[in-house]
C-alpha cells in the first residue's frame, strides 16, 4: 500500500513565497513549513520510487553562493537524483517548484570523453538521424530534450562545420 499522498499545495505555495523573500529570516520563520510541506512528502515519494529506480538522494535546500553572482541563499525548488556524480554521471532526476514538476534521465554534465562520443554519434548519419527522429517524437509528445546544466553552444563545436545538418539539435 502506498504511503505517498501526493505533493501538497503547500509545497508550491512555499516556493512561491520563498521566491518573493529569499532571505534567512524568511527561511527561519518558515522552516517548519519546509519540513512538513516539502521535505517530508519528498522523502516519502523518494522512498516509494527507490524500489523501481534505486536509491534517490534529495538535494539540500541551500545554494552554494561562493562563485555565483546571484547570492540568494535558498533554492526555489526541491529535487532528487539517482546519481551522486554531477560530471559524468547518468541517472534519474526529479524536481518540484512553484513552476511545476520536472523529471528526466540523463547526464547533467558530460565528462569530456562522454561529450566526444556523444558528438561523434550525432555526427554519424545513422545514429544522428535516429537522434533527430527521437527528438521530434518526444517534442510532439511534449517531452522536449533539454541541454541539461550546460548552456547551448552558440556555434558549431570545434572540428564541426557550422552548416552541419544537425546543428539545431541540442549538442
Amino acid at each position: 500500500m502506498s504511503t505517498f499522498q501526493g505533493l501538497p499545495p503547500g509545497l508550491f505555495t512555499f516556493f512561491t513565497e520563498l521566491e518573493a523573500d529569499n532571505s534567512k529570516a524568511f527561511w527561519q520563520a518558515n522552516k517548519s513549513r519546509w519540513e512538513r510541506d516539502v521535505r517530508a512528502p519528498m522523502r516519502t515519494l523518494l522512498t516509494e520510487l527507490s524500489d523501481e529506480f534505486g536509491a534517490l538522494r534529495m538535494f539540500r535546500p541551500n545554494r552554494d553562493v561562493r562563485f555565483s553572482a546571484d547570492k540568494s541563499p535558498y533554492k526555489l525548488w526541491t529535487g532528487a537524483t539517482s546519481e551522486a556524480q554531477a560530471v559524468g554521471g547518468i541517472g534519474y532526476y526529479l524536481e518540484a517548484s512553484a513552476e511545476g514538476i520536472v523529471t528526466g534521465y540523463s547526464a547533467m554534465l558530460m565528462a569530456p570523453d562522454q561529450l566526444r562520443r556523444y558528438r561523434a554519434a550525432i555526427d554519424y548519419a545513422r545514429s544522428g538521424n535516429e537522434f533527430e527522429h527521437l527528438n521530434r517524437t518526444l517534442a510532439a509528445e511534449s517531452h522536449p530534450v533539454s541541454h541539461g546544466a550546460e548552456e547551448p553552444l552558440k556555434t558549431a563545436p570545434r572540428g564541426y562545420s557550422t552548416d552541419h545538418p544537425r546543428m539545431s539539435v541540442p549538442a
